[in-house]
């Protein structure tokens, strides 16, 4: 069977004997190059390290661990493996009702166990056939090329039949990753006229949720829910939607639904804690953060931030003999994180304050703001904690510094006036005009920087600056795209380096998930395309590589130099004359 001589497959399965058989069906069908783990934590680790074509998974990994849904739910959100792999799910009796209620969100197949070696090879045979269909538009997808990868699908569409519900899914998919809401909702539309697919509603409610029609895109996905109770993403569609609309306890009955179904989906679990600390429910809070920590240990997606949270709720509910352990665990057991001192600073300093020791917590307090000077990818929500402990202490400089940082990295308006919320109800409308005019300040002159080293043709340097900018504020859709812009003028007039169109590709994904709906994003995508066209690549294997990436991380690592220039026009803007 040559079809298969060259494939790589992992398998995913608990029980020895198990993993023995399907290593010998998968070796009778001419598949040599086969790796095993036992549970979802040894798994990910292959999978972080390579690209499999193949992937079989067990879906009952054992108690106390992901089931095979779950953890393919976490790959997925975490990028870590591609469209081309090949996910199938094995099942017992027991649970096929679940594996095939959710087979259609992001399975390649499904088979119900105990199955033959004809069996694995029919699925697995059928499962590449479509992948080679569809492997152009994956390859495509890959580049960050999503124009393209369209003009293919609407190629795909009319002339293989069998594949046009895959390539209209699609199709549909990127036209939302590019804003164009309206084509996807149109695609939704006409194959929901001929049959009922839950990801097609759930796609549907997805534009109508981006068109701001929440009450439409609610009462959709509250029916889609009742129909498939396994469908996850519903779930979280859902709870963004109730969030979206301010009925943030409605948000949190929908995401403890969706944790009661999935108990070992991490990143729900700590969305469903901080909701219940909004709501004021500090039993639930506690109880999931407990969960939190507890389950993450020996996970591959472990957060410091999930102990700070832990400290906070461990205090409202009284258990403050917990809190130093909790803080010990925390500087020990993650001390590989960049965030880990800011983190111990901070519950060190909600401990000491708790207990009255103003000095000592005022203390911890100086140490997490000299450690937010760091780019370490805190998130706003704990910033917040800071700025306000920090505000009760009467650092005002930390209280601007932190929530400049805040105001910089909130994605939208909506969580601007969020964040700002914190100081108005404090009374100090003078702190709110301070943060105001340092944040557009610090945007304006970073970006303001770049341009003008990219006007001088310095485009590396240009580089260096806007991706110091956005590892600073990684959820600000300007700096973003302008980074975006930045590696994109230093690829077209420097030539085409591996390292550096990856970091433009990473960079114009990001400004197309941070502001999707920006009128200039097409503007981007069609830079992005022209420079693919004019270096000839067509295939991510194929791309031709240069030495600017070397000379511009030996750039970033020389002294910085404090540029005297004023800009006024940012990156972005010099699109619109080209």
């Amino acid at each position: 069977m040559q079809e298969l001589a060259g494939l790589t497959a992992l398998i995913i399965e608990p029980h020895a004997g198990m993993r023995a058989s399907i290593h010998n069906m998968l070796s009778l069908g001419g598949v040599s190059k086969i790796e095993y783990a036992n549970n979802s934590g040894t798994a990910i680790r292959p999978l972080k390290q390579k690209t499999f074509d193949l992937v079989i998974c067990e879906y009952d990994l054992g108690e106390g661990q992901q089931d095979g849904q779950q953890l393919l739910e976490d790959l997925r959100h975490n990028k870590l493996i591609p469209l081309s792999t090949i996910f199938f799910m094995a099942t017992a009796e027991r649970t096929h009702g679940k594996v095939v209620s959710a087979a259609e969100l992001a399975l390649n197949d499904y088979v119900l166990k105990p199955f033959t070696a004809d069996t694995l090879m029919e699925r697995i045979f059928r499962a590449i056939e479509k992948r080679n269909v569809l492997m152009p538009v994956y390859r495509q997808v890959e580049l960050g090329n999503l124009g393209r990868a369209i003009e293919i699908c609407q190629d795909g569409e009319s002339r293989k039949a069998a594949y046009r519900t895959d390539f209209l899914r699609l199709r549909a998919e990127m036209h939302m990753t590019l804003g164009e809401v309206s084509a996807a909702e149109e695609i939704y539309t006409e194959l929901l006229a001929k049959r009922s697919i839950a990801w097609a509603h759930l796609g549907l409610a997805s534009t109508l949720f981006m068109q701001e029609r929440y009450e439409e895109a609610e009462e959709k996905l509250v029916a889609l829910i009742d129909d498939k109770k396994e469908f996850l993403e519903a779930y979280d569609w859902l709870a963004k939607t109730q969030e979206a609309r301010g009925n943030l306890s409605q948000m949190q009955v929908t995401l403890e639904n969706a944790v009661a179904r999935s108990p070992y989906a991490l990143r729900r679990l700590r969305k469903l804690g901080k909701v219940a600390l909004q709501t004021g429910d500090s039993d639930t809070a506690h109880k999931v953060f407990q969960q939190v920590v507890s389950k993450a240990k020996f996970s591959e997606f472990r957060e410091p931030e999930d102990h700070v949270h832990l400290v906070q709720t461990s205090l409202a509910k009284g258990e403050v003999k917990l809190v130093p352990a909790i803080i010990r665990d925390l500087a020990k057991s993650l001390a590989g994180f960049k965030k880990t001192a800011a983190c111990r600073a901070i519950a060190s300093a909600l401990l000491h304050r708790h207990n009255g020791d103003r000095e000592q917590a005022d203390e911890e307090l100086e140490a997490a703001l000299l450690a937010c000077k760091e780019p370490i990818n805190l998130s706003n929500d704990t910033k917040l904690t800071l700025a306000k402990h920090c505000l009760e202490s009467g650092m005002e400089q930390g209280v601007v510094d932190v929530m400049t940082s805040v105001v910089g990295n909130a994605p939208t308006a909506v969580a601007v006036s969020s964040a700002m919320r914190l100081l108005q109800e404090g009374g100090r409308e003078d702190l709110v005009k301070r943060v105001t005019r340092a944040s557009k300040s610090q945007v304006v002159d970073m970006v303001a920087a770049g341009a003008e080293k990219a006007r001088l043709g310095d485009f590396q340097g240009a580089v260096v600056l806007m991706s110091e900018a956005a590892e600073r504020l990684p959820h600000n859709p300007q700096v973003v795209f302008n980074a975006a812009v930045a590696a994109l003028k230093c690829l077209d007039n420097l030539g085409w380096d591996m390292q550096l169109g990856e970091k433009a590709r990473t960079y114009v994904a990001e400004a197309r998930h941070l502001d999707p709906r920006n009128p200039r994003l097409s503007l981007l995508s069609g830079m992005y395309r022209d420079i693919l066209k004019k270096y000839g690549i067509n295939d991510v294997n194929a791309i031709p590589v240069a030495p600017v990436a070397a000379a511009i991380n030996k750039i970033a690592s020389e002294p910085e130099t404090k540029s005297e220039v004023k800009a006024e026009s940012a990156v972005g803007q010099e699109i619109d004359g080209k």
